[in-house]
């Protein structure tokens, strides 16, 4: 089974408020793209499956628009969430105190069954709100890595929280320029091997016990080529890491985990990623990269055959 996963960030902001959303009502935006979704059948392409991650306030008229469509026609296109929060609501204990945040009780009651963990801009965000509290984070390297240890605990939190609430999650992996450091295979493979490792062993520690009833799947983001001007990685760098992403996983937890190219994956690259041997699908967040840049259900069709002929 391939993998598509979708992340559609911040598609509830309409374009007159700055955001990319195409329509004034994000609402109705989105419940037109779930129903195109299905009817282009895109949940009915032979061995793949398509996730729509949304921002909170997109979930519920995309879930409601999903389920009033017949299940043959929606076949295996699934809606999940852009993460939970660190701690969940429990009987007889934490009732909900959580304002802001967003428990995976609060999902999981929603109907979600996906959960995106770990995304470059969520471990961007919780990196800075260290380094707020101390400046060291940002030019100390040795302050920075125990930030980023620090971060992938919190991870490990929120992958538990949505386990324990049955949910299967995309949980998100990927190193900086500066911890790649050089275009020297030789150089930059065992800086890349030791942050992947860290991330991977770290902010997945306690799955083992999960993997028979729950999916974990990983999203591979090269951080330092994601972006406009920015030079994405070959299938070669993509086969080194989705294969030693393959190699922990099953070392650690005893399953070679299915792994995603989330570094932009299009209509042109396709055909070379689905080259890479290692790797299961792709994590796509726009289909047009230029002005205006753009999500469109018809572009992700292309993506999806280019990838999977």
């Amino acid at each position: 089974m391939k993998e598509i996963y979708v992340n559609l960030k911040r598609f509830d902001v309409p374009k007159k408020y700055g955001g990319i959303c195409p329509e004034d009502d994000p609402v109705k935006w989105i419940k037109e793209t779930v129903r195109s979704t299905a009817e282009l059948g895109l949940g009915r392409m032979e061995d793949v499956q398509v996730t729509y991650f949304l921002p909170e306030a997109l979930i519920v008229p995309a879930l409601e628009e999903l389920h009033s469509i017949p299940k043959e026609q929606t076949g295996n296109f699934q809606i999940g969430c852009q993460g939970v929060y660190r701690e969940d609501v429990a009987p007889g204990k934490n009732f909900g105190a959580f304002t802001t945040d967003r428990p995976a009780a609060a999902m999981r009651a929603l109907g979600e069954h996906w959960v995106m963990i770990g995304h470059s801009e969520e471990r961007k965000d919780k990196l800075s709100l260290l380094a707020a509290y101390d400046p060291k984070v940002s030019s100390d390297p040795g302050v920075y890595q125990r930030a980023a240890d620090s971060v992938e605990e919190i991870l490990n939190q929120e992958v538990q929280c949505a386990l324990s609430r049955e949910m299967n999650v995309l949980f998100c992996v990927g190193e900086t320029a500066e911890q790649k450091g050089s275009d020297i295979p030789e150089e930059y493979r065992p800086r890349v091997q030791k942050v992947l490792k860290d991330q991977l062993l770290t902010g997945l520690k306690g799955i083992r016990d999960s993997l028979g009833t729950r999916k974990i799947s990983i999203g591979y983001e090269p951080i330092w080529a994601i972006g406009p001007g920015k030079t994405p990685p070959g299938g070669d760098y993509v086969a080194f890491v989705s294969s030693y992403i393959k190699k922990v996983c099953l070392e650690a937890f005893g399953a070679e985990l299915p792994v995603v190219y989330g570094g932009g994956l299009k209509e042109e690259n396709a055909a070379e990623m689905a080259a890479v041997s290692a790797l299961d699908g792709g994590l796509v967040a726009l289909t047009k990269f230029i002005q205006p840049i753009a999500f469109d259900v018809n572009s992700l069709k292309e993506i999806i055959k280019a990838y999977v002929k």
